[in-house]
């Protein structure tokens, strides 16, 4: 497995790309507020960026996408659509999730090359086929139900394994004849069947795999599972354009968002170096909790008690998942060992 190795130069000259790639972004975005004169639309979508604050800073941070908190704020705190809230993280990670790339290849950060490439050519298939055949026919309902399941599962995990998780260090060799097909796999399927219905969620797969079937370093997982989620939203942005499919809202949400996710992916990669990332792992993984409670009590009536309990199930159904590959991850290390 192919890794990019740490910088040898000086840290100025490196950042120098993504310092020229934050001043194209703010000339353009500034242009297009002064053309339209959408200062107003700005005030009046100033919740957005202040609740995008703290989403970019997990996006950058954790193997969570920006739209993770932009989702059930717009559709949970401001009751819209769970489609905007779909739409909206695809659009808003474009912005903030490429600019932590952007960083994280400038730094040199450590990678699993060969799976997130076979994972963004899975990606590349999987989620335009996901939006043109599958999300147009899900319920709103459905779409905040899975979101919810998906990472109320992954906050479970982490509150379970993240003392375990963070102690891997470089990742197991015997994994590498998976990591093709797992990462074609992980950016098919979690293209088609999550990200294209919620906006979010093949980063949180393909960190899974890596995690625990790998035993990746975190340091490893996270900037990879960063760069999937940034080229699956520009995958999912360019399908919304192409077929005029954008819900309604989502330019000014994005508008008023999109300069502070710029700079606050980034500065969650970095800043997490400091700190260490059990801290913001345990923090995140309270939250997704919380969501999943949320999203119950607000749709108990739609979802009535039969709805409740096969929303459980299916968080069940997720940490099955995730054992099973925490099994493999374990027989791996062990023949690794021996």
């Amino acid at each position: 497995m192919s890794h990019v190795p740490s910088p040898s130069s000086p840290r100025r000259s490196v950042l120098g790309p993504f310092f020229l790639w934050l001043t194209a972004f703010y000339v353009v975005w500034l242009g297009i507020v002064i053309a339209g004169n959408h200062w107003g639309t700005i005030a009046q979508h100033w919740g957005i960026a202040v609740a995008m604050a703290a989403g970019s800073y997990f996006a950058g941070s954790t193997p969570m996408g920006g739209g993770t908190v932009g989702f059930p704020v717009l559709v949970l705190l401001f009751d819209g659509p769970a489609t905007l809230g779909r739409d909206f993280s695809f659009a808003i990670q474009s912005i903030g999730m490429v600019s932590a790339s952007v960083f994280i290849w400038c730094r040199r950060q450590p990678l699993e090359w060969t799976m997130l490439r076979f994972a963004m050519l899975g990606s590349l298939v999987g989620t335009p086929l996901g939006v043109l055949l599958i999300a147009p026919f899900v319920s709103q309902l459905f779409i905040k139900v899975l979101f919810a399941v998906v990472w109320a599962s992954f906050g479970i995990l982490h509150l379970l394994k993240t003392p375990e998780i963070a102690g891997y260090h470089g990742i197991t060799p015997g994994a590498q004849r998976f990591d093709r097909l797992s990462g074609l796999m992980v950016g098919f399927f979690g293209g088609l069947l999550v990200s294209s219905i919620t906006g979010v969620g093949v980063d949180m797969i393909i960190y899974a795999v890596l995690v625990l079937m790998c035993h990746a370093d975190l340091k490893i997982a996270i900037p990879t599972s960063v760069i999937l989620m940034a080229f699956t939203s520009l995958v999912g942005v360019a399908t919304k354009f192409a077929t005029a499919s954008f819900e309604p809202g989502v330019y000014a949400n994005w508008l008023a968002a999109a300069p502070v996710v710029a700079l606050g992916a980034p500065f969650g990669a970095l800043v997490v170096d400091k700190i260490g990332r059990k801290p913001t792992l345990y923090v995140v993984s309270v939250l997704c909790v919380l969501q999943l409670v949320w999203t119950l009590s607000k749709e108990r009536t739609a979802l009535g008690s039969i709805g409740i309990t096969l929303t459980l199930l299916a968080v069940l159904v997720f940490l099955g998942g995730f054992a099973w590959l925490y099994r493999i991850g374990k027989r791996l290390a062990r023949r690794q060992a021996s």
